[in-house]
């Protein structure tokens, strides 16, 4: 609602909504994909803050260029770009205009969905990340346990732990 109000646009209820619920999807599914790689790395054995910092910057890529796709293509929408196909394809003549009935309809959609993925991308790949670590930090200290216990077990120690217990 932000960026529509603060460009003075209008809003309709149902389409500003069903603006907000796609958004919703797209957003979700991007903070999902982040914490699930996260939790893939630190499976893998790696650090905490190596896992947040690999997962955002490998995930950076996929949801800047989602957002982006997304947003270049409801702008024509957004501003209600029509061209007259049958006149383009039997006499050449396009008839390229903007604005028109089906802006009043479509307009509170895209720009909904314009304005917040715009956002939500920003805060997609800041926030997800930083509370991610903030959460895991705070659970550690309520578990009375140090961050350091959590330090990745290499290969190599794995090996030697194994070895000593077959000589034991």
């Amino acid at each position: 609602f932000l960026g529509v109000s603060i460009f003075g646009m209008t809003i309709t209820i149902v389409m500003t909504g069903v603006g907000i619920i796609a958004l919703a999807g797209v957003v979700v599914r991007n903070g999902i994909l982040l914490v699930e790689f996260t939790d893939l790395l630190i499976e893998q054995g790696a650090s905490l803050h190596d896992a947040v910092v690999e997962a955002g910057r490998t995930r950076m890529t996929p949801v800047i260029l989602t957002a982006t796709a997304a947003i270049f293509g409801l702008l024509p929408l957004a501003v209600g770009f029509n061209i007259d196909f049958v006149g383009l394809f039997t006499s050449f003549d396009p008839h390229i205009h903007f604005g028109g009935d089906n802006v009043a309809f479509w307009g509170p959609l895209s720009w909904t969905m314009i304005f917040g993925l715009a956002f939500a991308t920003i805060i997609t790949l800041i926030l997800v990340p930083c509370m991610y670590l903030l959460r895991t930090r705070l659970k550690d200290r309520f578990a009375g346990r140090k961050h350091d216990e959590y330090a990745p077990v290499t290969k190599e120690e794995i090996a030697l732990l194994n070895h000593k217990q077959l000589e034991d």
